[in-house]
């Protein structure tokens, strides 16, 4: 498809036209209908223009084009290069009577009419450039995808679509095509025509799986679940070894409370080549819902995270281990923690429920060991300094924990309670190494954070 070839035209001139015009051009023979009969100071004007819009000098160019066709005005080359030098001089309406021109002498020849159209559109002159961009499709059916764009442009949308049919029945569907039916679907609301066309091609084409996918997706988008399931189930029939198929049918299972159906769907999309990580992650999302109320399919959503291992995906462990926390399991919910933490390791809200459920698993040594190399990556983060401390101090390391917390106290940020934390921490490991002094401060400062004004 050309698209936009104007704005080439503009940037490297003539270029094209050694294979074309120039082609045509013979300065040594004087026939009566070339350039060949001009005599050499007709030559030495043409050039001369040439030269001078090289160097972007147009005023000098278009002087040297209007001289040459003074000694002959037959020739459409000088009016088409006549019109790319108003352009470049910003003399619009001058640029399209040049153009205009070139192309009543030569009615045929892409480059005037692309030309022409190109600055129509630049002119925001939309019946203008409709009109000439249909000259061109007459003789390079190619431009007719702009022409469709151009008429959704310009709010004809009854056009776009005529047209989109006769190259959709002459050529057959494309992804461009269909976007820019799309688009004129969702600017006209006419959800029931883009349903028939997506009927339609199902019924011409019934081998076609990407027609049944795109017709049980706009089903369902129009709230017609129904049509839409039985849409699916039309294309396991057709094609039973379909696996996109199945990110629809999963969720159809579940409304019609056909559980074992539906986990044998979830399991299709997990482990499918054909399915993206993120749709994938969908699924599973709403697998671990689905068992978080239907917890005798727990053993189910293990295999399925086993499957989606093989992703290698942290959000799916991520979503494993919130349902476990859920279900009060935090020795899964940490494993599955740790997983995702292996895949992303710069995931700092995952490292923080890793070392606290270090702590509320009592793995005390565990969390001293990781929260020390996690201050190495974050040494401004005030929860791990008090996670380091509360497991210092719960492994009688009292004058480490002191140390490590009075340090954490300067990185808190308008963050009462964790403060209150801190003190309360500081305390117990002033009270662990017989100071009671600074063991009463330390409470005494959290009591009154406690006490509201």
């Amino acid at each position: 498809m050309k698209h936009k070839i104007y704005i080439l035209l503009f940037y490297f001139g003539m270029i094209f036209f050694p294979q074309s015009n120039f082609a045509q051009v013979d300065f040594n023979k004087k026939p009566n209908d070339d350039l060949g009969d001009l005599d050499d100071k007709f030559q030495e004007l043409f050039f001369e223009a040439l030269k001078q819009k090289g160097i972007e000098n147009y005023d000098r160019s278009v002087e040297a084009l209007l001289k040459c066709i003074e000694l002959d005005n037959s020739q459409s080359v000088l009016y088409f290069e006549l019109g790319k030098n108003y352009i470049y001089l910003k003399n619009f309406g001058a640029a399209e009577d040049a153009l205009k021109m070139a192309v009543n002498k030569q009615p045929d020849n892409e480059w005037y009419l692309d030309a022409l159209y190109g600055l129509y559109v630049q002119q925001n002159e939309s019946d203008k450039a409709i009109k000439t961009l249909k000259q061109l499709v007459s003789y390079h059916p190619d431009y007719r995808e702009d022409l469709v764009a151009l008429y959704i442009s310009t709010k004809k949308y009854n056009d776009a679509l005529k047209l989109l049919d006769e190259i959709d029945e002459e050529l057959g569907i494309s992804p461009s095509r269909d976007y820019m039916r799309n688009q004129i679907y969702a600017a006209t609301g006419r959800k029931k025509d883009q349903i028939k066309n997506l009927e339609k091609r199902v019924d011409d084409n019934p081998d076609k799986e990407a027609n049944y996918l795109a017709l049980i997706y706009r089903y369902s988008e129009n709230n017609e679940n129904e049509k839409a399931f039985e849409t699916a189930k039309e294309l396991l029939k057709v094609n039973p070894k379909s696996q996109l198929v199945h990110l629809a049918l999963y969720k159809f299972y579940l409304e019609d409370n056909d559980a074992e159906k539906a986990i044998e769907s979830m399991k299709i999309v997990i482990k499918s080549p054909q399915i993206k990580p993120e749709s994938k992650l969908k699924v599973l999302s709403d697998f671990v819902a689905f068992v978080g109320k239907n917890p005798q399919y727990e053993p189910a959503l293990v295999e399925a995270t086993t499957l989606a291992g093989d992703t290698k995906n942290s959000k799916s462990d991520i979503e494993i281990a919130q349902y476990y926390l859920s279900q009060g399991d935090k020795l899964h919910a940490l494993q599955y923690y740790e997983q995702a933490l292996s895949i992303e390791s710069d995931n700092f809200a995952v490292l923080r429920n890793v070392l606290l459920l270090h702590i509320d698993l009592k793995q005390f040594d565990l969390a001293v060991e990781q929260s020390n190399n996690a201050l190495n990556k974050y040494p401004s983060q005030p929860i791990i300094y008090l996670i380091n401390g509360v497991a210092l101090n719960e492994l009688k390391r009292s004058k480490e924990a002191a140390n490590i917390l009075e340090a954490g106290l300067d990185f808190i940020i308008d963050d009462t309670k964790m403060e209150i934390d801190f003190y309360n921490q500081l305390s117990i490991a002033y009270t662990l190494l017989n100071n009671a002094s600074k063991a009463k401060m330390f409470s005494d400062k959290a009591k009154q954070l406690e006490t509201p004004n």
